[in-house]
């Protein structure tokens, strides 16, 4: 099966095409600039390059979360207009899934961080063992004490590894709880392991293009902030009719 992933969860973007959990080719770019303007041209050469087109697609898999509000939106959007144009199914990876695989070769825990800012991060926990991942927690948004306080009684090795394995590790190591960051070539997001992660999904799990969603672990602040508008609008509203 011929899996084409992408990976836009992050600062980073990449892009993939496996086949029977070998990697065919695999595209990444963590240059600041923005998604819009590097994914689809990132997918376009890695195509042309290996003489494939879409149609030769088996299944479009993509970070759908947790993550950047706007970076997943923009891979969700990508992999739904590829995998529609395409006729062919789609899948939705956990962001943490994925970036765990990335050092499923490591026994012990791994820790799958990314920073959610206001001292929270993106979390899930998972135990790696001859190369086979188990997972111990859902995704979730959680403070950095509580993990802390909640991994106090684990012990080495514990491996962390995303965007936010700084800040966890940073934090844990503080608070006692012995772990490492994983090496630089494998600490970030890619759409290799999206699509390897992919690989060990059920069918059932697969959805038409259409049905592909994104999935937030918490609002994106512009809701919150638009509820509050709402609120205010309809307290003035209120205000002037009572005032009749």
């Amino acid at each position: 099966m011929k899996i084409f992933a992408l990976e836009t969860s992050a600062r980073a973007v990449s892009v993939a095409v496996t086949e029977n959990g070998v990697v065919l080719a695999s595209a990444y770019q963590n240059t600041g600039l923005t998604h819009s303007r590097t994914l689809m041209p990132l997918a376009e050469n890695l195509l042309r390059g290996i003489g494939l087109t879409v149609r030769d697609m088996d299944l479009f898999a993509v970070a759908a979360g947790p993550g950047s509000f706007t970076g997943i939106r923009i891979g969700v959007a990508a992999a739904k207009g590829l995998a529609f144009g395409a006729e062919r199914p789609t899948v939705g990876v956990s962001t943490l899934a994925a970036m765990a695989r990335n050092v499923a070769f490591a026994d012990g825990l791994i820790v799958a961080a990314m920073d959610a800012r206001r001292q929270q991060v993106y979390e899930a926990t998972f135990r790696a063992e001859n190369g086979t991942l188990s997972r111990l927690t859902p995704d979730r948004a959680v403070s950095l004490a509580d993990l802390s306080a909640e991994l106090s009684g684990e012990t080495p090795p514990i491996l962390v590894v995303g965007d936010g394995a700084a800040l966890c590790a940073d934090c844990l190591n503080a608070h006692g709880v012995a772990c490492r960051k994983a090496p630089p070539h494998l600490i970030m997001q890619n759409a290799v392991s999206v699509a390897l992660e992919a690989e060990t999904l059920p069918e059932s799990g697969y959805v038409s293009a259409g049905d592909l969603r994104p999935v937030y672990l918490r609002p994106p602040q512009a809701v919150p902030l638009r509820e509050r508008l709402n609120g205010i609008e309809d307290n003035r509203r209120n205000r002037e009719k009572g005032a009749l």
